[in-house]
């Protein structure tokens, strides 16, 4: 019998969802339209700010992981904890929770990856450098290209090991997400 999700460990679950990356793709803008409608149905309006495509499904041109990133930004007024549990009730699942940021995840089964598979982002207003370096990307392919180069070489070396991954893109990421916030 299976494992449910919530009963594996870190390991196994990088090995049931290894970094894939792939060209991109036209239909993640529209995966991301279709989750941001329904995200704009079940969520108080007076709470959310901007509802935002990021990461690098929302970059021209490059290659990417599979997984739209959302960024949801609600007001500084808003109960977090709230949006959590409407985001739960609405099959988002709770990954990770610190200080005043939250992430989750759709479209990851006990099977692996679903067709279409997101993570949100959930921050107070404000809090969005991912913004200033998806635009800084789109603005400037030829950096796009030196991030696609770098991802591509990260990429079987750390297939089984996000943190690690993430990690290794973080310092290439904080300075472009500088530059961008200084020339965008």
């Amino acid at each position: 019998m299976a494992k449910k999700l919530s009963e594996m460990t870190l390991e196994e679950l990088w090995q049931l969802f290894p970094i894939v990356l792939t060209k991109h793709q036209e239909c993640w803008e529209s995966w991301y339209q279709e989750e941001a409608v329904l995200l704009q149905k079940v969520l108080p309006h007076d709470m959310v700010k901007r509802i935002s495509h990021i990461g690098s499904t929302a970059v021209a041109n490059i290659w990417a992981k599979p997984i739209v990133d959302i960024l949801l930004e609600i007001s500084q007024e808003s109960d977090m904890q709230k949006i959590k549990d409407i985001l739960k009730e609405n099959g988002w699942i709770c990954m990770s929770q610190s200080g005043d940021r939250m992430s989750f995840n759709k479209g990851y089964t006990e099977q692996g990856f679903a067709e279409k598979v997101y993570h949100l982002h959930l921050r107070y207003e404000g809090d969005n450098d991912e913004l200033y370096f998806r635009d800084y990307l789109n603005e400037y392919p030829d950096v796009a290209k030196k991030y696609e180069k770098m991802k591509l070489e990260l990429w079987k070396q750390y297939e089984h090991d996000r943190d690690r991954y993430t990690e290794a893109k973080a310092e290439f990421v904080a300075k472009y997400t500088e530059k961008a916030k200084q020339y965008l």
